[in-house]
């Protein structure tokens, strides 16, 4: 009854992810559409990389590549050379597969979107 395009057409919701990755001080929820995945990150104030993923990954720093967009609070990044990079809400973002730490910055939860490959 909806016509050609709303029967293609797909609602999702962060709230009732297809996936979600929990850890200490942060959420990643992942939600799957026709033929893209999105990430919805959220990490609580105190959260580093480097602190609470390094022992689970580990490794000592972050080596994935990273896209997407700030939606709230502020993170940092700090890749191995010393390069340092704020994120901050509307600020778009690609990170390097170089090594890097990532924290939140201040006291309010950091919260991003990330593009992620095709599933």
């Amino acid at each position: 009854m909806g016509g050609k395009f709303m029967d293609e057409s797909t609602l999702k919701s962060f709230e009732k992810p297809d996936e979600v990755r929990e850890f200490p001080f942060g959420r990643f929820e992942i939600i799957h559409l026709d033929g893209v995945s999105l990430g919805r990150a959220t990490y609580q104030p105190g959260w580093k990389w480097s602190v609470h993923n390094a022992p689970i990954v580990g490794t000592k720093l972050c080596h994935a590549p990273h896209t997407g967009t700030v939606l709230s609070g502020h993170g940092a990044i700090q890749y191995e050379d010393g390069q340092h990079l704020d994120l901050l809400p509307g600020t778009a973002f690609h990170i390097t597969t170089a090594p890097h730490d990532s924290w939140v910055v201040g006291d309010d939860p950091y919260v991003s979107l990330h593009f992620l490959k095709a599933h």
